[in-house]
């Protein structure tokens, strides 16, 4: 069973269909991408499926649980961080880290646990005992892809991840993600704009245009179908209908 099945996802506002009858499944430890211009129902979708918003029609299923009926069951699924996405600069590194950990345990081991493996994953080392404040946007986005994955979530929803990033630190978290999809066997979500990014971190990709999904693919398969030498040619071809 997939961790993530979407069933017809849609969204109309006052006058603008966000989404239109979105569908795409997501299997354990696979990387998906979800692509397309500005505007084009990324976010809508991603927020659906993360309970922020309510669907106008449709479902989609989290490790078992429906965003309608098992709202609370589903955020206990997945993780969600969002490309604004910041840290309390007072903080210490370490001291954030046990105090997220603290939200999501249940008991002071649990925490500890959780805690040990952000620490591990993140690897800051002594700079965690500094304020956060003095970190790069690498060192926070690390610090964030750690505290999102250190409950070991069924899902991890992941919008613009490396947005900002200098090459380096850029390859760094895609490098991590690629890890914890391989020996967690985590599930994520992306939403990128960066075509090199995609192709290299994601067994899958969706582009979604104009609020539908267009098409649905291994990266390898729809380069081919298309005659394409890149992703990036794949979605100019895509979304102009070429």
């Amino acid at each position: 069973m997939p961790v993530l099945e979407v069933k017809s996802l849609s969204k109309q506002y006052t006058k603008v269909l966000a989404a239109d009858s979105v569908s795409f499944s997501v299997d354990e430890g696979e990387i998906f991408a979800l692509i397309g211009p500005n505007g084009a129902g990324k976010t809508t979708t991603i927020r659906m499926i993360s309970t922020l918003i309510k669907p106008t029609s449709g479902d989609a299923v989290v490790a078992g649980h429906s965003i309608l009926t098992e709202p609370e069951k589903v955020r206990a699924s997945i993780t969600y961080l969002p490309d604004e996405a910041g840290a309390y600069k007072t903080m210490t590194g370490k001291a954030y880290l046990k105090f997220m950990a603290g939200m999501f345990a249940n008991s002071k081991a649990e925490i500890e646990e959780f805690t040990a493996r952000a620490e591990k994953m993140c690897g800051l080392g002594e700079r965690l005992n500094e304020k956060i404040g003095s970190y790069s946007r690498g060192m926070i986005r690390k610090l964030l892809l750690s505290r999102a994955v250190m409950t070991r979530p069924k899902l991890a929803i992941l919008d613009e991840p490396t947005s900002g990033l200098d090459v380096i630190n850029a390859l760094e978290i895609r490098k991590m993600i690629k890890e914890l999809s391989r020996t967690e066997k985590t599930s994520f979500l992306l939403s990128s704009h960066n075509m090199l990014e995609i192709e290299f971190v994601s067994d899958r990709v969706g582009i979604i245009a104009g609020g539908k999904l267009l098409e649905v693919g291994k990266i390898d398969e729809i380069k081919e179908k298309y005659g394409a030498a890149n992703l990036e040619e794949v979605f100019e071809r895509v979304v102009n209908g070429k």
